[in-house]
């Protein structure tokens, strides 16, 4: 992703502060409404359902005690222990609801509190840099190292080395039962602000309009080097989430589960996969057909910022809403990326609110089939989160800089990675939701 020509002014990097402050507001609110108040109306219906169980199952339990003493009273009996699991799925079914809203409210807190962090801090680091001259397209212009690789390898390795004593101390914090480890938090957190600071130098580095380097050697002759390596990566990547699938079609062909048994293949349910669970109603594939829907129409509004980044003659919309919305080149680029950032960032919230319902009818990590789908479709979620991190400096040099035909390959580059997070997501879905 490569600069542009034209002058930023202070006041506009300035600017990034009070969008951030924006971002803490928005998630603030979002957590207040989502989680305080629709999510206390749910948790009091939850608790009132809580309490209807107990009483249904102390009727139960009476007219059982009646029916051993008597011998008569089966018909009462029976229909106390109806009432009783009518009262119990009602019950789930409010837990379920309370949990969606709580889980999307904290999600959506956690997600904006990040991206004020990365675009505030990285916003201000670069109106304190001293102006410099920098000359586009000069072929002969001296390629400079970057340390921005080394700092956030730096800070990533930190922050893992950490992480099983921040998730700890964190729980701690939560109130759970678990032993705060602070040396392992303090190292994580080290790691986090290294990272930061390793991704704040690249975005200023990366917004001046260093010269990029083209591939001398086949079979990337005469292309830019960054393109290259982004193929070599998702090449990589490629790989990685072949063995997440390999793994779980291997297992599964050897599980015995409820649909394998009611097709007739094996007679004994010896385990139960995230699918047993999400096929039940067609409420329960939502989050997954949503976030479906919503990468592939991401895929489409990241095309659409590139073609506006590059058409020399874009011109805007005869529609009246799409003129208001879009209505200069500059402000088109911007908008279709933050729709791109809305769209991946609401896959994640409904991403956390399924695991939560998973999680909440007992289908934990513990098992093999738990740890496959999570790690899998972990992985894929933390592969969107990063993307979503990248695009923020993207919606952030559209706002300033500006994309245009001479610097819109950033666009173009972030592109292929998104469009693979996407086709990942369109084989995982049928393979982990619906087989």
């Amino acid at each position: 992703m490569s600069g542009s020509l034209h002058d930023v002014k202070n006041e506009i990097w300035m600017r990034t502060v009070l969008i951030a402050v924006i971002m803490l507001v928005v998630g603030a609110t979002a957590y207040g409404v989502l989680h305080g108040a629709i999510g206390g109306v749910k948790e009091n219906t939850w608790d009132e359902k809580k309490d209807e169980v107990a009483e249904a199952k102390m009727t139960w339990m009476d007219a059982n005690k009646t029916m051993q003493e008597t011998g008569t009273g089966s018909d009462i009996a029976d229909a106390a222990g109806i009432k009783y699991e009518e009262a119990h799925e009602a019950e789930e079914d409010a837990h379920l609801s309370y949990l969606t809203w709580t889980t999307a409210g904290k999600t959506i807190l956690v997600m904006f509190i990040i991206y004020a962090m990365f675009y505030g801090i990285s916003g201000f680091y670069n109106s304190i840099q001293p102006e410099e001259e920098h000359h586009h397209g000069d072929d002969h212009e001296e390629h400079h190292g970057s340390a921005s690789p080394i700092l956030m390898a730096t800070g990533i390795l930190l922050f893992m080395m950490g992480f099983p004593g921040f998730v700890n101390t964190c729980k701690s914090l939560l109130g759970l039962d678990y032993q705060a480890e602070m040396g392992d938090f303090s190292l994580a957190m080290a790691g986090s602000v290294i990272l930061i600071m390793g991704i704040g130098n690249w975005w200023n580095e990366d917004l001046k309009g260093h010269h990029e380097q083209i591939a001398t050697s086949d079979p990337f002759e005469g292309q830019d080097i960054r393109k290259a390596g982004m193929w070599i990566f998702l090449i990589s990547e490629t790989m990685v989430f072949a063995s997440f699938f390999s793994s779980y079609l291997r297992m599964r062909t050897e599980w015995c589960t409820e649909w394998a048994k009611n097709a007739g293949k094996c007679s004994d349910v010896d385990t139960t996969t995230a699918s047993d669970l999400l096929r039940h109603e067609v409420g329960t594939l939502l989050p997954g057909a949503i976030n479906t829907f919503a990468l592939i129409i991401s895929s489409y509004t990241i095309v659409l910022a590139l073609k506006a980044a590059k058409d020399v003659n874009w011109e805007p919309s005869k529609n009246a809403l799409m003129a208001k919305l879009f209505p200069t080149r500059k402000k088109a680029v911007r908008n279709y990326l933050i729709v791109t950032l809305a769209l991946g960032s609401l896959f994640i919230v409904l991403k956390l609110v399924e695991w939560s319902h998973l999680i909440a009818e007992g289908f934990t990590i513990d098992t093999q089939a738990g740890s496959i789908f999570y790690v899998a479709t972990g992985a894929h979620g933390l592969h969107v989160f990063i993307g979503l991190i990248v695009m923020l400096f993207m919606v952030f040099k559209a706002d300033t800089v500006g994309y245009d035909e001479n610097n819109g390959r950033g666009i173009e580059y972030f592109g292929l990675y998104w469009h693979f997070v996407d086709l990942a997501w369109v084989a995982i879905f049928p393979a982990f939701y619906l087989y």
